[in-house]
């Protein structure tokens, strides 16, 4: 997104036309992959703009969880912090992937616009999937997930971050299930690029 500003008008309308050409979009991200599977999800701020105070956090967690309950997906992770959030979620219809954001991001910008006096900002950019294909990555995206926090420097251990389903697999398998998860499943260059 940021690179495409740099261009000039000409560079924009030749990357465009190639993009049309291979069948993408003409600006977003192509969905090449459409399978009822896990997806890492990915959605940021508008330019990574710190907009999601704590309450905003919780707020758009609970949008995000009633939102794909009524649409039968089930969120297996998340993560939410200031200027982005992970959800690691089975997708039964990928196809309502979009709806599904439209729906959250465009209720959020309205009410925090309002509230921030700032009538018209655009505070969403587009969300990105990644198919998840195998065991390993599974779970390696799910100790990447409880790790964001830190890796953010939000905070020294991903406990101390309350937006976060780390509490929910401290409480349901414990701390040794965790530990022997991120042992397995290490990180190694996960989310680097």
């Amino acid at each position: 997104m940021y690179e495409y500003r740099q261009l000039t008008s000409e560079q924009k309308a030749e990357l465009v036309a190639r993009r049309l050409a291979r069948g993408f979009p003409p600006h977003s991200p192509p969905h090449p992959i459409r399978l009822q599977t896990f997806y890492l999800l990915t959605a940021a701020c508008y330019e990574h703009k710190h907009l999601l105070s704590q309450s905003r956090r919780q707020q758009l967690l609970d949008l995000i969880f009633e939102k794909f309950i009524e649409e039968s997906m089930k969120i297996r992770a998340w993560v939410i912090l200031s200027n982005h959030y992970h959800l690691l979620v089975y997708v039964n219809n990928f196809d309502r992937l979009g709806k599904l954001f439209n729906l959250i991001h465009g209720s959020t910008s309205r009410q925090w616009n309002l509230e921030d006096n700032t009538t018209g900002r655009k505070n969403w950019y587009c969300y990105s999937d990644r198919a998840i294909r195998s065991e390993r990555y599974y779970y390696t995206t799910l100790n990447y997930i409880h790790y964001n926090p830190v890796k953010h420097g939000y905070v020294k251990s991903p406990y101390d971050w309350s937006e976060s389903s780390v509490h929910l697999y401290l409480e349901n398998y414990g701390r040794k299930w965790l530990r022997d998860a991120w042992v397995q499943y290490p990180l190694r260059g996960y989310g680097k690029g």
